[in-house]
């Protein structure tokens, strides 16, 4: 994967921090919490592909798969799921402590299932990628979140979707 496939990958997959952050951000958290999630997700999307590598890599070997045609899978079942996530509405809480463990990973999950396409060559750099992206696109999202409707943030998530699923087919 090139540099710019991959910081196309990074956005996309930072889309769905970017949303949930975008809805946190109309709840006003204070300053040092935006610090907070901001790292936890940052270092999230940095460790969650790494561990996909490697899980990826030992069933690849394991059943003698084609990485293309699982790399299209991936993406675009996580477009999907991102689309469809788009068009539902959460109800919105302030983050306890252990919440912010659990936002992180969850933001992240995507990221895990792309390490399983990455290629040794490039996954410090993809996981690097990730990690900053996530972070600028959450602080973002925290920092904008009073000023931007949520509408916009469930519009990040559905173009995030629809650019996997495109990267994703194009791959083949």
């Amino acid at each position: 994967m090139g540099f710019l496939l991959i910081f196309i990958i990074a956005v996309s997959v930072s889309m769905d921090a970017f949303s949930l952050s975008l809805a946190y951000g109309t709840l006003g958290i204070e300053k040092r919490q935006k610090y907070i999630l901001t790292f936890i997700v940052g270092v999230y999307h940095f460790i969650m592909p790494i561990i996909g590598y490697f899980i990826g890599t030992f069933f690849i070997d394991l059943f003698n798969l084609d990485p293309n045609i699982i790399v299209t899978f991936i993406l675009s079942f996580i477009g999907i799921d991102m689309i469809i996530s788009s068009f539902k509405k959460e109800e919105i809480h302030y983050l306890k402590k252990y919440e912010y463990f659990l936002f992180g990973l969850a933001v992240s999950i995507d990221s895990f299932s792309i390490g399983f396409t990455l290629n040794s060559g490039n996954l410090l750099f993809s996981s690097l990628m990730f990690c900053f992206c996530s972070m600028i696109f959450t602080f973002i999202g925290l920092l904008f979140g009073n000023k931007i409707k949520k509408s916009l943030g469930n519009l990040s998530t559905l173009i995030g979707g629809i650019v996997l699923i495109i990267i994703g087919v194009c791959y083949l």
